[in-house]
């Protein structure tokens, strides 16, 4: 057998041994200051970088095979083009998980053989791009199923918000709801109780995506069971009672801030209690008033009283139920929008039969082109007629 041809079935049996994963006979193959200028750029040159990177291929991959196509020897060194198939089944490689599939790479090495030893080995392979691709698909795919779980999940939201607003002789009730991402933890809803009255619920869990809507619908759920259940003319006692049903149910680092109102249409009577939610206003007559009740927010702390009170709207008199999305907003400046501006928009302009889409041009005109909103943004607007009945 010529000199090439023996180096040609040296390289043969080292790679079917890398195939094997034998380490004993590739440590015997190798020559002692052996140098691998290797496929992947993490290896460490020497024998134990080479060994250490067969054992990972090993335990990566399962019914690994190469299959030479082509051999060239000329003086020491030896050329191969070969194919590599195995099944990736075993654990994660350069980002991708298995996938229990077979896969083939193609490559070209090149030995140098000295002493009848392999010294030094280069080579390419199509492995690293072909891993790349598998990682972009694989994360495409995730991509695709987080956004369908998303879209699920806003169109479920979007069915437990309210149908139809209330259609209430001598009132218009305006709602408006847009959370920062496919999903929010801002909730408002509206029920009926007896003799015609009518609930009214503006709400927020802390937090933004599904945990704060999961909340959110779990707390709106809570006060309408809780409300009809009871029968309550009372908001602070649907909201004391919710809140200790919501406390053995919520993580330690969420709470909910909700204001609950009873309204009667025929008398215009508002009754309601606030659980730590932004003060609504009242607008009457060119001034806008802030609608007060002490009460900490839901699922903070047990035992809690919720302070309740009582209004009446007259005629052509409005409320604003907002969340902290629309004061919280910042101009490119870093400005907030603030609690001051919109008390002061509510006073000048509360007249405005559709002061919800007034104080949304207001916000968007103030946060400029290109805003991306921060937080959800809920806005419900009371108003009573201006001809009573």
């Amino acid at each position: 057998m010529s000199k090439a041809e023996e180096n040609k079935a040296l390289v043969r049996r080292f790679m079917e041994a890398r195939a094997k994963a034998d380490l004993n006979a590739i440590e015997e193959m190798m020559a002692p200051n052996f140098i691998s200028h290797d496929f992947f750029p993490s290896q460490q040159p020497g024998r134990e970088g080479l060994k250490r990177r067969i054992a990972e291929i090993a335990a990566t991959f399962s019914n690994r095979r190469r299959f030479i196509e082509d051999q060239v020897a000329e003086g020491d060194k030896v050329v191969t083009r070969y194919t590599l198939r195995a099944t990736h089944d075993r654990r994660e490689l350069m980002g991708v998980a298995p996938t229990g599939r077979e896969v083939s790479y193609k490559a070209i090495v090149i030995h140098r053989i000295s002493g009848g030893k392999i010294a030094e080995e280069w080579g390419l392979t199509t492995s690293e791009s072909e891993l790349m691709g598998q990682r972009l698909e694989q994360e495409r795919i995730e991509r695709e199923l987080i956004e369908q779980e998303l879209g699920l999940a806003r169109s479920i939201q979007q069915a437990s918000l309210p149908k139809e607003v209330p259609r209430l002789e001598g009132w218009q009730i305006s709602p408006y709801y847009q959370p920062a991402r496919e999903v929010g933890g801002d909730f408002y809803d509206f029920f009926d109780l007896e003799d015609g009255r009518v609930v009214v619920v503006v709400g927020d869990a802390t937090g933004k995506g599904m945990p704060a809507a999961l909340i959110a619908e779990a707390t709106s759920n809570m006060l309408r069971a809780v409300a009809q259940a009871l029968g309550s003319s009372s908001p602070g006692g649907v909201l004391s009672r919710v809140n200790e049903t919501l406390l053995a149910r919520i993580p330690d680092n969420m709470f909910v801030t909700c204001f609950y109102a009873i309204l009667d249409p025929k008398s215009g009577s508002l009754s309601y209690a606030n659980a730590g939610h932004d003060l609504p206003y009242l607008w009457q007559s060119g001034e806008a008033q802030e609608l007060r009740a002490r009460g900490m927010p839901l699922g903070l702390m047990p035992g809690m009283d919720y302070e309740e009170k009582e209004i009446t709207l007259q005629a052509d008199e409005a409320a604003l139920f907002y969340s902290d999305g629309l004061v919280e907003a910042h101009d490119p400046k870093g400005e907030m929008f603030g609690f001051p501006r919109l008390r002061e928009l509510v006073a000048e302009h509360g007249e405005k039969r559709s002061l919800g889409d007034f104080l949304l041009e207001k916000l968007y005109t103030f946060t400029g082109e290109g805003w991306e909103q921060e937080d959800d943004i809920t806005l419900l607007t009371l108003r009573r007629s201006a001809s009573l009945s």
